[in-house]
């Protein structure tokens, strides 16, 4: 009988747990947590780019000292060979000041044929490096002489002493090995762990949104790592106004200022559907549109990418055939993934921050979003009960 007690118990708690491994052991909330629902359309189990089936992500978060606030994020299409089962991909630009290692490749043949890494920028030739290793040494590509390592990152030298370059290979190579499905770490993690946005800490926010089955049944997944500034919007109420932290504020207010609203955000989409390359980069396009829903001023020093897969369109190199059998999804077929993108985009933004906690480092300190205040407001402005 106590046994049978005991398994009843744990199947009551079973959600719970599953809840509490959603969210780590960070105590902040998610969207999902303050009854925040951005768009229309319906989130997918874990709200989180590996919704996408096969998808996976891991991470090696690095502090150190005073100085070092730094991270790797691996974002793999599928746990195979990815240089000898390559997906279609595609790159849009939304502001070039930044550094993507292997974009052009990625426009000229429309794959991917590497894990997604994220990082700061002054690592990004380190971790390209590395990529290329865990390429070349992967069994089955012993005669391989050219590999296109897909590398993005944002600067996070405010919190980080990004001179140091203190990302090792080693470090790259434990985030991909620790790259799984399930749920998503946020906040201060992998590449996450020394940005900054709109002011406040920023990091990595994941998100994801499910086409009902008369649209397809397609999920889109998006990852985000924020370290860009402006005008924080929250679900169209004007939290960062409301704050008095935001782009122009010192300017506006006192006639003088030195806030750029510069940085970065990386922006990484898998999606289920039957896409080609040429409508990922479509897709990828209307990612900016869930990030201008945010209130990024996209201003002169923000480097800001995104970057598109459908794993389940699968390239064999084995593959000796001329043509290519496939049935992609035609334009009209898109319009609902591109609301789902924007929409994702948008919600992995706010978790990004949401789930951020205060942090200093390099000399400095950067505060987290006030939940209770930022609350407050969204109700103020009913975006939330």
């Amino acid at each position: 009988m106590a046994h049978r007690l005991i398994a009843v118990a744990a199947l009551l708690l079973l959600p719970f747990l599953v809840s509490a491994q959603s969210r780590s052991s960070n105590t902040r909330p998610r969207c999902t947590d303050l009854g925040l629902k951005v768009g229309i359309l319906a989130t997918g189990p874990l709200n989180a780019i590996t919704d996408v089936a096969g998808v996976e992500v891991g991470y090696t978060t690095i502090v150190s000292g005073d100085n070092v606030r730094t991270g790797v994020t691996a974002v793999l299409p599928h746990s195979g060979n990815l240089y000898r089962e390559k997906v279609p991909g595609a790159i849009f630009v939304g502001n070039g000041f930044g550094k993507l290692t292997g974009a052009t490749q990625v426009d000229e043949m429309g794959e991917i044929e590497t894990p997604i890494l994220l990082t700061n920028t002054a690592s990004v030739p380190r971790v390209a490096d590395a990529v290329t290793t865990y390429i070349l040494t992967l069994p089955g590509n012993e005669d391989v002489l050219s590999v296109n390592p897909v590398v993005g990152e944002t600067n996070d030298g405010y919190l980080n002493d990004i001179r140091g370059r203190h990302i090792t290979p080693d470090d790259v190579f434990a985030a991909i090995k620790k790259a799984k499905t399930g749920p998503v770490e946020e906040g201060n993690v992998g590449a996450g762990t020394g940005t900054v946005a709109f002011g406040w800490k920023g990091g990595i926010g994941t998100s994801s949104r499910k086409l009902p089955q008369n649209l397809g049944g397609y999920t889109v997944g998006v990852l985000v790592q924020t370290n860009f500034g402006g005008v924080l919007t929250i679900a169209g109420a004007p939290v960062g106004q409301e704050l008095g932290q935001y782009y122009l504020h010192k300017e506006l207010q006192q006639g003088s200022g030195k806030d750029k609203a510069d940085g970065s955000c990386m922006i990484v989409i898998a999606t289920d559907a039957p896409v080609d390359s040429r409508n990922l980069r479509r897709l990828a396009a209307r990612a900016w549109l869930g990030m201008a829903r945010t209130g990024s001023a996209a201003s002169n020093g923000s480097g800001d990418y995104a970057i598109a897969t459908a794993s389940q369109l699968r390239i064999h190199t084995s593959e000796k055939l001329p043509t290519r059998h496939v049935e992609p999804l035609t334009n009209d077929a898109m319009s609902p993934l591109f609301l789902a993108v924007i929409e994702a985009t948008e919600e992995a933004i706010y978790n990004s921050m949401l789930r951020a906690s205060t942090m200093s480092g390099n000399g400095h300190t950067v505060e987290a979003l006030p939940i209770d205040k930022t609350v407050e407001i969204l109700k103020e402005h009913r975006s939330i009960k």
